[in-house]
């Protein structure tokens, strides 16, 4: 029966692994999108937000199926557990990704009002924050997964820089305003993706502890 659990949850590691690869190239292609302003591109990221759908649901599934069949405790109960949330919050992420992309479609054909550096950032940060949070996971490495939910204040200092550029755009000419929302927009997705990837971090922390944001749960 144990055996038959450990497969079970091999699986269920590659699967999340997996779905973090896709979520990870999808930032990247939404970044490469907008400051290439590639059309062709933000739709292929806007299309494959089913194949990250689809990846959420089959792992939802399978933890489903663990928690049924196998009916774990402790440790393995807190595991499954948090793989859930960790492939909603690779869920969220994907469509962030797509929000991004039909942003950049909006604005094909269009000269920025200035050049885009701030956001490439944080568009960096957040793909890193994504894939040391899925490496945190699969090496339970619990200081990892401390030193990315630290780091969440990068993008958040980025995010307050884009915006506070972008408003002063708008006060110089009113004309600017509307690429200048577009863009704050796009810095805001960026932003929640680092949420998503600081939660995905809590989530491996409590599962190695109990612990979920100082409190403990199980």
């Amino acid at each position: 029966m144990r055996t038959r659990f450990e497969e079970q949850l091999t699986h269920l590691n590659n699967a999340l692994i997996e779905m973090g690869a896709l979520v990870e190239r999808t930032i990247a292609d939404a970044d490469k999108a907008l400051i290439g302003q590639d059309v062709e591109l933000a739709k292929k990221i806007i299309a494959s937000d089913d194949e990250i759908d689809h990846m959420e649901q089959e792992i939802e599934s399978l933890c489903l199926k663990i928690i049924l069949q196998q009916q774990p405790v402790a440790g393995d109960l807190r595991l499954v557990s948090s793989v859930l949330k960790i492939a909603t919050d690779l869920e969220r992420i994907g469509d962030h990704a797509t929000d991004i992309s039909e942003i950049t479609i909006l604005l094909a054909g269009k000269q920025y009002l200035k050049k885009l550096e701030h956001i490439p950032q944080m568009a960096e940060a957040t793909m890193k924050m994504v894939t040391k949070s899925i490496d945190a996971f699969v090496k339970k490495d619990l200081e990892l997964a401390r030193e990315i939910i630290a780091s969440d204040d990068i993008v958040d200092n980025l995010f307050d820089t884009v915006k506070a550029e972008l408003v002063e755009l708008i006060k110089m000419n009113k004309d600017n305003s509307d690429q200048a929302i577009d863009l704050i927009m796009i810095a805001k997705y960026f932003e929640r993706i680092g949420d998503h990837a600081t939660n995905i971090a809590e989530w491996v922390v409590f599962s190695l502890t109990g612990m979920h944001k100082d409190s403990r749960i199980m």
